[in-house]
């Protein structure tokens, strides 16, 4: 590599660093209690128990399950019907104050899978996990704050790049991780700083390239809507919601019909974002730990109860439910879930003593300046 290249890449990797690093370290700091969020919650915030019930009991009928949650909140309707992923003996119904609120303020009825009793409804809005989980996808901004991220998240992977770029130049007289712990301690910061980052260069990437996907979800959706789903239904246009719908267990058995080995994971009701006005979209899921991310929407007419549609998502939606699980870490249980949060702490201290080195160097910076010739050389250099 030339001197010129050198420093262009170094002058990259520079900048798109201190541009991204104190929001990735915010969202490494706020990602790391997220990892173990359901254990988080259940240690701080009780909830009622879904009954204990035989092995093979059979599940509660859906209509049920969705009369309990209404019940319990009067003057709300159904928008979603989901199944708990976390706890399968508990269903979660998702309501609204009308069918075209936004669901963004909707809430949700935790009722028993097995007895269609009402559990309870928590107000999650006060929980650490959650006040953790909106700074780390929108800092509390919305859409602009996760497109915000987002362009952090790009800057961050410039950063990786033109790190690993410049990094066997820069090391050229030393040996791979050396660590030299008689130098002086920004030399011990740099080298930690060198070697955590080059070990954690495909984890780093991984996770940050998915983050930036995340962070375009209301667009991909948004996508999904305008495009498959509104060829989908276009037809029913003119329809408006059915006076007398079919039931909901009967809308699903069809769609498991429809879509032989794979199980429901969410239903949206007729009317809401995610369906047409005579519709339910029943969407299917795989039952392996990868698979069960990736949905598959059969639309059933709500006044005939037939299947009208059954299409595999675009690339732009399997792309994003793809993403998710690799970003945070959920799809191999507890053992993945601890070495997800020991690289996440690891890339807390790549971004901590970048911050370091980066002050220390405009500090010696702004001293060579005030002091005699020749003094500023006297001070450790903050190269290898």
């Amino acid at each position: 590599m030339t001197p010129k290249a050198l420093r262009k890449w170094s002058w990259t990797h520079k900048w798109s660093s201190i541009i991204c690093t104190l929001f990735m370290l915010m969202l490494c700091i706020t990602g790391l209690p997220l990892i173990f969020h359901e254990q988080i919650d259940e240690l701080l915030h009780g909830q009622v128990e879904a009954a204990v019930v035989p092995q093979g009991t059979p599940p509660a009928s859906l209509d049920r399950v969705v009369a309990s949650a209404v019940a319990a909140m009067p003057g709300k309707v159904p928008h979603f019907l989901i199944w708990d992923h976390d706890d399968p003996n508990a269903m979660l119904v998702s309501v609204g104050k009308s069918i075209d609120a936004d669901p963004a303020d909707n809430r949700i009825v935790r009722v028993d899978a097995h007895t269609g009793a009402y559990l309870d409804a928590p107000d999650v809005t006060g929980r650490f996990t959650f006040i953790m989980l909106k700074l780390h996808t929108d800092m509390f901004a919305g859409l602009p704050g996760k497109l915000f991220l987002g362009l952090m998240g790009i800057l961050f992977c410039v950063a990786i790049i033109s790190g690993v770029v410049v990094y066997a130049p820069s090391m050229r007289k030393q040996s791979f991780g050396v660590y030299r712990s008689e130098r002086p301690r920004v030399v011990r910061w740099l080298d930690l700083h060198n070697l955590a980052g080059i070990l954690l260069v495909m984890w780093t990437l991984v996770v940050g390239f998915t983050g930036v996907i995340n962070t375009w979800a209301d667009l991909v959706l948004k996508m999904w809507q305008y495009g498959q789903l509104a060829e989908m239904t276009a037809q029913y246009s003119d329809r408006t919601l059915p006076a007398h719908p079919t039931p909901v267990q009967a809308a699903t058995d069809v769609a498991a019909k429809a879509v032989p080995g794979m199980m429901p994971s969410f239903i949206a009701f007729p009317g809401t974002i995610f369906s047409s006005k005579s519709h339910y979209t029943v969407f299917m899921r795989g039952d392996t730990p990868l698979t069960s991310r990736l949905l598959k929407p059969a639309l059933i007419d709500a006044e005939t109860g037939k299947l009208t549609d059954s299409r595999d998502m675009p690339w732009y939606v399997t792309a994003l439910f793809i993403s998710q699980p690799l970003h945070f870490g959920d799809y191999g249980g507890m053992p993945l879930k601890i070495i997800w949060a020991l690289l996440d702490a690891m890339t807390i201290i790549v971004l901590g003593t970048g911050v370091y080195l980066w002050l220390r160097r405009r500090k010696a910076g702004e001293s060579s300046v005030r002091e005699p010739a020749g003094a500023a050389f006297k001070r450790p250099m903050l190269s290898p």
